[in-house]
């Protein structure tokens, strides 16, 4: 009976020993060796922000969101420019020449002008031809690719001499995505109009919506033709030409440095001027010798007259007054 009574106890002993262990189990855990310290996270890109928007009411029917569109900004890739340097690629620039030239040979000239436009893919805006006299001058307006702008420009050069040129570039960039802009938001408040209108239930607000969207067209249209007329300038460029036929090329000399030589030159150009002043007065007389001739005759005519009459009064002073005695005889 003892016997059993202690192997009970050791047998309670032992389960309480057992349960003792389990429950102390998760305090070890929870007294574990700590982790090692994590890395710090990086830190997240900020989220692009949202567009900014406008809220405009629409005719009492509720509000509709309008994007504010700013001007896109061009992207970094690089392009080349008619002109051989490096442009973004949304760049939108107008290219502008005028050239001054001229020639002995006009007619040459004009029909090498004629060929070299039609090979670089242009046409001529404006085309007049003036005749001064016996010489000739042509005023152009081309408008040629822009691709093409520097090879039209150098190649009118070598249809004649140059006198002058100017070159110009504008950036039209900002004004172009922004009216390209503009015209996107118009295009949604129109899509936005017509969805009100299509649930319109009265005449008055039926009114009032064909009014609104009947507007907005307007601008779309006017906005729409800016866009093709950006692209026009921007597509091809405009070159203003100058074509003076002359007898002789005017001379293109380099500066003249040292007093010797500007001496030297001065009487060069005097001689020069000289022969040029002599050349221009005989030219005018050939172009007018009718009148000459008549001016002329007229006053020779009124020289002799007046000599006539000169050597009358002579005469008559040169005979000597009779005296009263010889009357009387």
């Amino acid at each position: 009976m003892k016997r059993s009574i202690s192997l009970i106890l050791c047998i309670i002993l032992a389960l309480g020993l057992l349960c003792g262990c389990g429950a102390s189990a998760p305090k070890d855990a929870m007294i574990a060796e700590p982790a090692a310290p994590a890395e710090p996270a990086a830190p997240a890109e900020p989220a692009a922000p949202a567009p900014e928007m406008e809220f405009a009411a629409d005719m009492n029917y509720g509000y509709y969101e309008e994007p504010k569109y700013s001007a896109a900004s061009p992207s970094d890739m690089p392009m080349d420019d008619s002109s051989g340097s490096t442009l973004p690629v949304n760049t939108k620039l107008i290219y502008t020449a005028n050239m001054e030239l001229e020639t002995t040979a006009f007619d040459d000239a004009t029909a090498g002008l004629e060929k070299l436009v039609a090979d670089l893919g242009g046409y001529f805006e404006y085309s007049n031809v003036n005749n001064y006299g016996s010489y000739r001058r042509g005023n152009y307006t081309v408008r040629v690719p822009a691709q093409n702008f520097e090879a039209f420009c150098t190649a009118a050069g070598q249809l004649c001499q140059v006198n002058s040129i100017s070159r110009s570039a504008e950036d039209v960039s900002e004004a172009y995505y922004d009216t390209e802009s503009r015209l996107a938001t118009q295009r949604t408040k129109l899509e936005r109009l017509q969805n009100l209108l299509s649930m319109a239930a009265t005449m008055e607000d039926i009114i009032e919506l064909e009014n609104a969207i009947s507007n907005t067209e307007y601008q779309i249209e006017l906005l729409t033709g800016t866009l093709r007329k950006y692209d026009s300038l921007v597509g091809y460029s405009t070159v203003n030409l100058y074509i003076d036929e002359v007898f002789e090329l005017t001379e293109i000399e380099e500066p003249v440095i040292g007093f010797g030589a500007k001496l030297k030159d001065a009487f060069k150009r005097g001689s020069s001027n000289f022969v040029d002043s002599i050349q221009y007065m005989m030219l005018r007389l050939a172009r007018h010798w009718v009148g000459w001739m008549i001016f002329i005759i007229i006053a020779a005519v009124v020289v002799i007259v007046i000599v006539t009459k000169l050597r009358r009064r002579k005469a008559a002073k040169a005979i000597p007054p009779v005296s009263k005695e010889e009357n009387k005889n």
